[in-house]
């Protein structure tokens, strides 16, 4: 046992805190076939793995992976219909993901809805969450089908936006031209004893030119029209809400992270009391990664593109920064890699490895992911371990 204790200890003890590959593997997937790829190597060597997300689609699962138990409700879906939506509890926090209930992916193959898409059923599952005794919630808000401002949400949960003959204003971003008057004061008040953290990895404000239509719409099927329409519409919605007495309303719109996720960033700020923190740095307390990372002599992240979105507040960003603030080497791997060698060593990355370098036909290494990510991980090991 003692000469076993000995050799692990000599191989060193590998954290595998990766995201996902996007259309191709799970965070969780990503983990077990680097861990297969470094035991062909490096047999002995101690591997530790916490799956990570940054707030976006996926942020559930990782919290699944880290022990949470998995929750199902049926919720309001963007297109109106139901959807069977799940979010993650544990000793009285949640993880709950918009994309669950209001996410590009509960859509028809190419159907988009950019005007009418709405985030009622993020509110519905917000609203099981506290049912279910989450007295902390994390709101991983990313992926979203909706650019409504949070208005879906905010009444599922009991504000009320009504138009000029006070009637409740259409679903979606576009009706919110027509609000004239919104009344928050029915948000269920058990929404006053949860900590709500908004987790994302965005931090554009409501409109304008970096705002949730002009960047994020386009990917949800906006045309320029459609852009310029639900820019005035949540302009329009902010003021309402400032003219209706609610506190920080034209504030809020300005606020970094409030145009996340088609601004339903907004709608937490405004209404739910929420605080803003990059999403990877609360998925990492969430997930305990700083006790495990006390363990590590190497730390592996990565995520399918590594580019300059990384180093804005991605999951491989936010693990090298902490890994490297405790002195502990950091490589990546990942589906492509766009980024040189001095932005990765400005970001805490040793060394990156791409699946391209094995396999150069990109939709070869989306297709077979799997074992080329095993092949790479035995290059690390022979690099780092042995």
């Amino acid at each position: 046992m003692a000469d076993a204790a000995a050799t692990a200890a000599t191989a060193g003890h590998v954290l595998i805190a990766a995201d996902k590959f996007k259309g191709s593997l799970t965070a969780v997937q990503v983990a077990e076939r680097v861990t297969a790829g470094l035991r062909r190597v490096a047999p002995q060597v101690a591997i530790e793995a916490l799956p990570v997300a940054d707030g976006g689609d996926g942020t559930v699962a990782a919290a699944l992976a880290g022990g949470f138990e998995r929750r199902e409700v049926r919720v309001t879906g963007p297109l109106g219909t139901e959807v069977t939506a799940a979010y993650a509890l544990r000793d009285g926090t949640a993880v709950v993901e918009m994309a669950e209930a209001s996410g590009l992916q509960l859509l028809p193959e190419g159907v988009f809805a950019p005007l009418t898409a709405t985030t009622y059923g993020s509110g519905e599952l917000l609203l099981a969450a506290i049912e279910a005794g989450a007295r902390t919630i994390v709101f991983g808000v990313g992926g979203s089908a909706t650019t409504d401002g949070g208005a879906g949400m905010l009444a599922a949960l009991g504000a009320r936006f009504l138009d000029a003959d006070g009637e409740p204003v259409a679903p979606g971003g576009g009706p919110l031209r027509d609000v004239a008057t919104a009344d928050l004061s029915g948000l269920d008040a058990r929404l006053k004893d949860v900590d709500i953290v908004l987790a994302s990895d965005v931090d554009n404000p409501l409109t304008g030119p970096k705002g949730a239509p002009a960047v994020y719409g386009p990917q949800k099927g906006a045309t320029p029209e459609d852009v310029a329409t639900l820019d005035a519409a949540l302009a329009h919605f902010a003021r309402v809400l400032a003219d209706s007495g609610v506190p920080k309303a034209a504030q809020y719109a300005e606020s970094p992270g409030a145009g996340a996720a088609g601004g339903i960033g907004y709608g937490a700020l405004v209404g739910l009391g929420a605080s803003f923190r990059p999403g990877i740095d609360v998925m990492l307390d969430v997930l305990g990664f700083a006790p495990a990372l006390k363990k590590a002599t190497l730390v592996i992240t990565g995520e399918g593109s590594l580019d300059e979105q990384t180093l804005h507040g991605k999951a491989p960003a936010g693990v090298a920064a902490a890994a490297r603030a405790a002195g502990i080497e950091v490589v990546a791997v990942c589906g492509r890699l766009a980024l040189p060698a001095e932005a990765l060593g400005r970001a805490g990355i040793r060394r990156a490895y791409a699946l391209t370098e094995v396999e150069p036909d990109v939709a070869r290494c989306i297709a077979e992911a799997g074992p080329i990510l095993e092949d790479v991980a035995e290059r690390i090991a022979r690099d780092f371990l042995v």
